[in-house]
């Protein structure tokens, strides 16, 4: 898809708008009030539309619903998540005294993004659809004055990217537009950051960062039609997921940027489906990239999709004064001229990969989702809303360099046997 656009990062030199295609945002009309009218404990709530009923999404409503967040409107491709979105959510907010969910506010089928788009029941959206689709649903939002969090990754090509930034400009200083990269208000991840913006690590040298995890299972449909299956396996398919290093390794690349507060000017790559299952799709199992960051920094990558019996999910950077380390789970903190370490992360622990399954979160990023929702509700309430529109392109165009860059899976004939 777009292979010379996404060809054309590979290009060195560019800058922070010119790597993103931004222009000046113009002035627009308010699409809402910046400030929500309050009646009872009810009707004082957010009120929150599910686009996309899948697990991750089902999460990161309940989450908004801990946020002090109301749901009162779904919509999904499929009956039976719509249905099993709707039993959790009614389960769910009846202890908060909210009434069970208005069937005229459930929405299926491929018209479902508008129909929730278009309801007058609801204030925010959260777009958890595969992420192929992402700039259209999230166009569709914004365009109907909603408040929006949209899943990462925020698209799967550069078009698609730079579509979102230009949405992005559209919702500035009217609506809040919010990527789910929730690490990025995880209380040790920023205590982490701000250390290390503020020098505890010195000039940083280089980096290596990992995200190893396990086969995504996906239950068997033996009766469904392939664009069917292919629908619901979507985690499966490049060219709706944007592979395992869009899809999935995009936290860990995004936390890389967080830290040298820039972006990968190129990139060289391999990867590869070898221990997959095969008929599964064609998302790879394995990528092994080299990226070069400004000031001539160098961080290596890797990431698998298949292992047995491991897990790990780190970036670890060394500087002239220390090194730090941020996993998912296990020690985090700063080691050397100003030792710093979180409380409590050497001991911390999850069985392995169950975030990635189920997107429920422990360990380092235990708080997470919930300063991800608490702060995306107050931007809503308090009328400074946030526009991660572009941070969030940013980080997919980084993965898609990743992608797109020059790839050796292979010897050329006749160097099977060189010793080098």
């Amino acid at each position: 898809m777009t292979n010379k656009l996404e060809q054309s990062l590979t290009s060195a030199g560019f800058d922070r708008r010119k790597f993103l295609g931004v222009a000046a945002a113009g002035a627009g009309a308010m699409f809402i009030k910046p400030q929500l009218a309050f009646g009872t404990e009810a009707n004082s709530a957010v009120r929150v539309g599910l686009l996309g009923c899948g697990g991750r999404g089902t999460e990161d409503a309940s989450n908004l619903v801990d946020a002090g967040a109301r749901v009162t409107a779904l919509a999904d491709l499929f009956q039976d998540q719509l249905d099993a979105a709707r039993t959790h959510f009614d389960q769910l907010q009846q202890a908060k005294g909210y009434p069970a969910l208005d069937s005229s506010q459930l929405f299926v089928g491929p018209k479902a993004y508008e129909q929730i788009t278009a309801s007058n029941g609801v204030d925010a959206i959260v777009i958890a659809t595969p992420p192929y689709y992402h700039p259209q649903h999230l166009e569709a939002v914004v365009a109907a004055g909603k408040h929006v969090y949209l899943e990462k990754p925020v698209a799967v090509d550069v078009p698609g990217a730079r579509k979102v930034v230009e949405i992005g400009k559209r919702a500035q200083g009217k609506l809040s537009l919010d990527v789910g990269f929730q690490i990025r208000d995880c209380p040790p991840f920023v205590e982490l950051v701000n250390r290390i913006h503020n020098g505890a690590l010195g000039t940083i040298v280089c980096g290596e960062a990992y995200y190893l995890t396990g086969y995504l299972e996906r239950p068997p449909r033996p009766n469904a039609s392939p664009v069917e299956l292919r629908l619901r396996n979507w985690v499966y398919d490049r060219a709706l997921s944007g592979d395992i290093i869009v899809e999935q390794n995009i936290h860990v690349i995004d936390v890389c940027n967080w830290i040298l507060q820039a972006h990968p000017l190129r990139a060289t790559a391999t990867s590869g489906r070898k221990g997959r299952p095969a008929g599964d799709g064609d998302a790879n199992g394995n990528y092994h990239v080299l990226f070069h960051y400004p000031s001539d920094v160098e961080v290596t990558f890797s990431s698998t999709q298949f292992a047995k019996g491991w897990w790990d999910v780190t970036e670890r950077f060394f500087g002239t004064k220390g090194t730090s380390q941020s996993p998912y789970s296990g020690p985090l903190g700063i080691w050397g001229d100003e030792p710093w370490q979180w409380q409590g992360s050497a001991s911390n622990g999850q069985g392995p990969q169950n975030f990635s399954v189920t997107g429920k979160f422990t360990s380092n990023l235990e708080q997470a989702d919930a300063e991800k929702k608490k702060a995306f509700i107050a931007s809503i309430t308090s009328g400074n809303f946030h526009n991660q529109a572009e941070a969030g392109a940013e980080s997919a165009m980084s993965c898609i360099l990743a992608r797109t860059s020059p790839i050796l899976r292979r010897l050329p004939p006749g160097y099977e046997n060189c010793h080098w």
